[in-house]
């Protein structure tokens, strides 16, 4: 099943949630809401799902107007963040629950239940713990029986709110990677609500970047990552440094070092900022009439693959993170102290609005 938002408005008294958002979501894709808290997207997926109203606007499921529709005709399976299990009852229970309460007319026949129930505990590969209780299970057995539940009455979508956020991080790595692997083999239309940067990138299909109630960017994990479309887009998807500096007729001058940049030919004596991330610096020692910028190395920490650098230049401005090789690290037997320079290998710049605002 397609689904679209056109015009999306959702107001809390004098809170802005939604300001005019227009979405597709293509069947059979896993997107992924993503933006920091505050930014609309739980709204919004609650407005998909028929638990929110909006104050004006239009929801599409395959194209027919489902605005008006109950949350029961939206054939919609939500999964929250806490679970939301019934404790008094069994794992069987709680998933069989969605199609026990159907009406007489479409309710299944017991033996049919307890098969579809048997095939979704092998599904999320837990049918050992059938009859568990909820207080009985770890956090991520519980939201993969939450899972279950909701694919029990065959939603044509699945809605996720931060489905993994009360899990720690090495369950939400182990489930985020079974939940791309159930998508693979159900390829239901699933929506997930998120915070977490890694996680949108490594699990979604197609990544929305909210903030404020507007959507920043849409694309491909790749394509939100490698060109994000704003400063927002950039500072929120990883660490970045950012070099302030005057842009004049596509060069960026900022801290005595010059930087091309692309598509800002016809700004003249502006000022602009450069985003440039850690791992996109080359780091050398300094030596005499060394083009780039000047630091001195702060604090160094070189542990695994990689070493991240802390660097601070002389003119007293926010410091420069810095991420290389451990053995590039060894090889310049680097030391608190020392002298470097570095260099931008990809720096995108953006010019700056009255008010300080990038763009």
């Amino acid at each position: 099943m397609s689904i679209e938002v056109h015009h999306i408005q959702k107001r809390f008294g004098s809170f802005t949630a939604l300001n005019d958002v227009s979405l597709n979501f293509p069947a059979g894709e896993l997107t992924a809401l993503l933006g920091p808290s505050g930014c609309g997207k739980t709204t919004l997926l609650r407005i998909i799902a028929g638990l929110e109203s909006p104050d004006s606007g239009q929801v599409l499921l395959d194209g027919e107007d489902a605005s008006a529709r109950h949350v029961r005709e939206r054939q919609v399976g939500f999964v929250f963040q806490h679970y939301a299990l019934f404790k008094h009852m069994t794992v069987f229970e709680n998933i069989a629950f969605g199609l026990r309460v159907k009406p007489r007319a479409q309710r299944p026949s017991e033996a049919a239940i307890r098969e579809k129930v048997k095939s979704l505990l092998e599904l999320v590969q837990l049918d050992w713990l059938a009859d568990r209780y909820p207080p009985q299970l770890s956090g991520g057995q519980r939201q993969r029986i939450a899972l279950a539940r909701a694919l029990a009455v065959e939603p044509r979508v699945l809605l996720l709110d931060e489905p993994f956020g009360a899990l720690d991080a090495k369950v939400r790595k182990e489930l985020r990677r079974w939940l791309r692997r159930l998508h693979d083999e159900l390829h239901v239309t699933s929506i997930f609500v998120t915070h977490d940067q890694e996680e949108a990138l490594e699990v979604a299909d197609q990544v929305v970047l909210m903030n404020k109630g507007q959507v920043e960017q849409i694309g491909t994990p790749e394509a939100v990552y490698n060109h994000p479309a704003s400063p927002f887009v950039y500072g929120f998807l990883g660490n970045v440094n950012l070099f302030h500096g005057r842009l004049h007729e596509g060069v960026l001058d900022a801290a005595g070092a010059r930087f091309e940049a692309p598509g800002h030919d016809d700004t003249r004596d502006a000022s602009g900022v450069g985003y440039v991330r850690p791992h996109d610096l080359d780091v050398e020692r300094y030596a005499p009439g060394a083009q780039g910028i000047v630091v001195q190395l702060r604090r160094a920490h070189a542990i695994g693959p990689l070493a991240q650098l802390e660097l601070e230049r002389d003119d007293n401005a926010e410091l420069i993170e810095a991420v290389i090789p451990n053995e590039r690290f060894a090889q310049l037997g680097l030391k608190n102290g020392d002298t470097l320079v570095v260099r931008p290998r990809r720096l995108q710049v953006f010019a700056q609005q009255e008010g300080g605002t990038a763009r």
